[in-house]
């Protein structure tokens, strides 16, 4: 594989799953060792909530944001076990949180303080959530703009909150905001013609204004971590453009807790910038199916097991 022409890419909260990381700990040293250090740093055995869960804890945003930053580590660092200094791909991005892992893999932020930014984002917005009640939902088969509009009419008529939080791929949208507006919009979505409005399974209203009250504690966490000058290119979620600078850097993460994932146009701008390969690392491959219905002709491999990292190696 040709790294002047390929992108790594790390999943965000939806990517999570009992199991994720445990065959990659027992095939890499690495990887093993990427585990044990979020251990060690967290004080609790995040592994172990990986490995064995339970669920219903490994879905908590709390524990979410690091277990998914964690295992996107694990599978580049396993990667980069076998690849040495040749693991350095022209472009890294992620998804939401996915962001975060991407940065340092990138070397613009340290494992530890990427980790302990990470967790502190996921307290921040579960107590955002708490004071703020809300969800999120994925409407299938309507285009953004519609959607747009859909939102804008439920809010002035709830006088809530509703909007986009994720453009992920063509026919593929979620919305976010407080419950009445949120339930109003899927109404109004499904009357005008979507193939699917659901709720998914989050307690939150992520990258909505429903965040805001996270957003000083979060600034000053930013301003508390170092982050330096990455070696290869960052495509911010927010504006779907490279982050050449620190200071950019870290004005993207501020923004992105209120403001819409820009997915599709994130990898449009990769694509468009000579990336024909995406390499998704971490957990499942949700990203690797929505690179589909944004370009077929792109090509996307999932690492997020041994079998993973082989292939990987041989492509």
């Amino acid at each position: 594989m040709e790294m002047a022409t390929t992108a790594f890419v790390f999943p965000g909260q939806g990517s999570q799953g009992v199991g994720m990381g445990r065959t990659l700990a027992e095939a890499y040293p690495a990887a093993k060792e990427t585990f044990d250090e979020a251990d060690d740093i967290l004080g609790f055995r995040l592994s172990e909530l990986c490995f064995e869960g339970p669920e219903d804890k490994l879905s908590l945003t709390e524990y979410t944001q690091p277990a998914l930053y964690t295992a996107g580590i694990a599978a580049f660092r396993s990667v980069q076990e076998l690849l040495g200094d040749n693991c350095i791909p022209a472009y890294t991005a992620g998804h939401s949180l996915g962001e975060f892992t991407a940065l340092t893999a990138a070397g613009s932020l340290s494992f530890e303080d990427g980790l302990r930014l990470v967790q502190r984002r996921g307290e921040l917005m579960r107590d955002a959530g708490a004071g703020s009640p809300g969800g999120m939902a994925a409407i299938l088969g309507l285009e953004i703009e519609q959607i747009s509009k859909i939102c804008a009419t439920c809010e002035a008529e709830t006088g809530g909150t509703v909007v986009v939080a994720n453009d992920n791929c063509p026919g593929q949208v979620v919305i976010a905001g407080d419950d009445a507006t949120l339930e109003r919009a899927i109404e109004e979505a499904t009357a005008q013609g979507a193939r699917r409005a659901i709720r998914l399974a989050v307690s939150i209203a992520c990258h909505t204004p429903l965040m805001a009250k996270a957003q000083a504690e979060f600034d000053k966490a930013l301003h508390e971590t170092v982050f330096t000058v990455p070696a290869a290119c960052i495509v911010g979620n927010t504006q779907a453009k490279s982050l050449p600078e620190v200071e950019d850097i870290r004005a993207e993460l501020s923004a992105q807790l209120t403001s819409a994932v820009r997915w599709t146009d994130s990898v449009r701008f990769m694509l468009a910038n000579g990336i024909t390969d995406f390499v998704e690392l971490g957990s499942k491959n949700v990203l690797t199916g929505l690179l589909k219905r944004i370009d077929r002709q792109a090509s996307g491999h999932v690492v997020d097991s041994p079998e993973g990292v082989e292939a990987l190696i041989n492509a």
